[in-house]
């Protein structure tokens, strides 16, 4: 692979808005109508979230957002990484990126909500391997046969 480069991302860009329409797209597709708690772009322009993007070049590889839920809890949003880069280690450099700066922040817990079936198993598979485990609904979210929670302590 090329070298992989993140950064914080603001969403002004092209590139990362298109990547970001697609990840919303799929978790329509893949995900019943009152189940999908993807965030547009509005709801990621907020203080409490940063975005980062990675990058191959001048070709955007993947993104993924990091939530403050307040009480040292952060929540991982947005995770996708770019079809044409599937399986060569960016979703898991913008993962371990969100771990790090979630340390540094003072963080004791990771929190996401994902769902059920083929399309989100190679997420749920990457979250697993970095010793995230299921566990109980957190914030607003309620629990059913679709969605899944997965914790990290930090």
């Amino acid at each position: 692979m090329a070298s992989l480069i993140l950064c914080v991302d603001d969403l002004s860009s092209q590139p990362t808005r298109d990547l970001l329409a697609l990840h919303l797209s799929g978790m329509h597709a893949n995900s019943p109508a009152d189940h999908v708690f993807a965030l547009d772009l509005s709801g990621l322009q907020v203080p409490e979230i940063t975005v980062w993007s990675a990058w191959i070049g001048e070709t955007i590889a993947g993104i993924g957002a990091l939530k403050d839920l307040g009480d040292g809890v952060g929540e991982i949003k947005s995770m996708r990484t770019h079809p044409d880069h599937l399986r060569i280690g960016v979703g898991a450099a913008v993962l371990e990126q969100i771990i790090s700066v979630a340390r540094s922040r003072g963080y004791s817990r990771l929190s996401l909500e994902t769902g059920s079936g083929p399309a989100f198993d190679a997420a749920l598979a990457l979250y697993r391997r970095r010793g995230f485990v299921n566990g109980q609904a957190f914030g607003y979210y309620e629990t059913s046969a679709f969605n899944q929670f997965l914790h990290l302590d930090l």
